[in-house]
């Protein structure tokens, strides 16, 4: 409040119990705690006079006239929305250009619908169709190679002989 740390307030309650003594420091402290009750109560009426002083005077008015113009998204859109909600009268060049430009925004519109639509179509083929490429046929199994089994006598092919590492050659230059 005034600066005072939790260790000069213990050091003053201190040199006031001294001072004071005993006995009439609790009625000192409700003597100080009615002073500032009354000190508080004539802040707030100070405060309450003065802001009744700037309504009456019209301070209000102006600042939120001013708050209006310094945000851009308030100011003026009270007559842009009258202008763009106010009908026009039927057979003037207005009206008519407002129904041309209508049924053009209507065309766009199913133009860019169509064309939405095809580009999906487009799409969704060409996923189908990666995602056929990259699956494996379920309907024929792979074809695996078995070796035949050895049997004890006749003739040997080459699938029961095991595969033995082939040396290298080198060229005679290189060592």
């Amino acid at each position: 409040m005034f600066g005072l740390g939790w260790s000069e307030m213990i050091l003053l309650g201190i040199v006031a119990l001294i001072v004071i003594g005993p006995k009439d420091l609790p009625n000192m402290f409700r003597e100080l705690g009615r002073m500032s009750g009354k000190a508080r109560a004539m802040a707030s009426e100070f405060q309450r006079a003065m802001e009744s002083a700037a309504d009456d005077s019209g301070v209000k008015d102006i600042s939120k006239s001013i708050q209006a113009a310094a945000n851009p998204a308030k100011f003026g859109t009270d007559k842009l929305k009258s202008a763009a909600s106010s009908t026009f009268k039927p057979g003037t060049e207005t009206a008519k250009l407002s129904q041309e430009r209508q049924a053009a925004k209507d065309k766009i519109s199913a133009a860019t619908a169509r064309a939405a639509q095809d580009r999906r179509d487009r799409e969704m083929a060409a996923a189908d169709a990666a995602e056929l490429s990259e699956e494996p046929d379920m309907a024929m199994p792979s074809p695996t190679v078995e070796a035949a089994p050895q049997t004890g006598g006749g003739t040997s092919t080459s699938a029961d002989k095991p595969l033995s590492p082939q040396p290298k050659t080198t060229p005679a230059g290189e060592a």
